[in-house]
């Protein structure tokens, strides 16, 4: 697939290496000049580009910055994928330890609702609860005793799927977490977040869930 990645930090960087090991062409933005990013496109063969160009006819985009930064990416960034190309979102709101309050989301709205609303397209919520060194190297073939499973929140059935797949050839069980604005669920101060479950923990967390944030990941 032709993957583009905004962001090159923990995970955006992680991804990036994983998906061109598995032979994905991979177009990779930061928030500065392309030359910024020439050491990790010389170590995997990923193309290093301005933003702007990161979502030129993919077939995925994955968008990887600090939830205070959403709002700086540029009105239409992702109109050049492909039309059914889904729209990865892996950040998290951390308000007291970078983000600083963003009023919506401490007033209720889910942080990858409010993502999708200020990008105008629909996204899916995933790789925001795995610590980035597991993602980098814990992923196993399917059926492996101990497979960490990642869940996905997201609406459209034929998008998720598409996610599905990469969750697994990247070497993680595939959970349903249901539509993005249940993707509170997988939150941070959730019973699943940063935790590396199986399937059937994953689920059980995932139900166990509130919508209410606690104390350590509010204002």
């Amino acid at each position: 697939m032709k993957i583009g990645i905004i962001g090159a930090g923990f995970i955006g960087g992680t991804l990036t290496r994983r998906l061109t090991s598995l032979g994905h062409e991979v177009r990779v933005a930061n928030s500065r000049d392309p030359e910024t990013l020439a050491e990790l496109a010389s170590e995997t063969g990923a193309t290093a580009v301005w933003a702007a160009d990161t979502a030129q006819d993919a077939d995925l985009v994955i968008v990887s910055i600090p939830q205070k930064n959403t709002p700086d990416l540029a009105p239409g960034i992702l109109d050049a994928r492909k039309a059914d190309a889904p729209v990865i979102e892996t950040n998290n709101y951390y308000p007291q330890q970078r983000d600083g309050k963003i009023e919506a989301i401490e007033n209720g709205t889910p942080e990858s609702v409010w993502v999708s609303e200020l990008l105008g397209v629909p996204v899916y919520k995933v790789f925001n609860g795995i610590y980035w060194k597991h993602l980098l190297n814990k992923g196993v073939p399917a059926g492996t005793a101990g497979r960490i499973a990642l869940p996905i929140a997201g609406d459209d059935p034929a998008g998720k799927e598409i996610v599905f797949r990469v969750v697994d050839e990247l070497g993680f069980d595939p959970v349903d977490a249901g539509l993005l604005a249940e993707s509170w669920r997988q939150q941070p101060g959730t019973p699943v977040y940063g935790k590396d479950f199986g399937v059937d923990d994953t689920v059980k967390a995932l139900a166990e869930a509130s919508p209410e944030r606690t104390a350590e990941w509010r204002a």
